[in-house]
């Protein structure tokens, strides 16, 4: 449990920094909007890839750091 909450507060802390550089995930240049009358679209492809590569590269340290300790 203490793991889980220190990983969440990881995760609030990177929000924090990333909205404070502008960079809001779900608006990153790259994501795909389309707006019409009646109709709005919403695809985040540079959101999702920018999350599955942070996600990847905290599993690959903790995969390191297991093998080192």
């Amino acid at each position: 449990m203490i793991r889980f909450g220190v990983a969440l507060v990881i995760v609030g802390v990177v929000f924090l920094l990333l909205k404070r550089t502008g960079l809001v995930l779900g608006r990153l240049p790259g994501d795909i909007v389309i707006e019409r009358e009646g109709f709005h679209f919403w695809f985040p492809v540079v959101s999702c890839l920018v999350v599955s590569g942070v996600i990847t590269a905290v599993f690959w340290v903790i995969s390191l750091l297991r093998k080192l300790l």
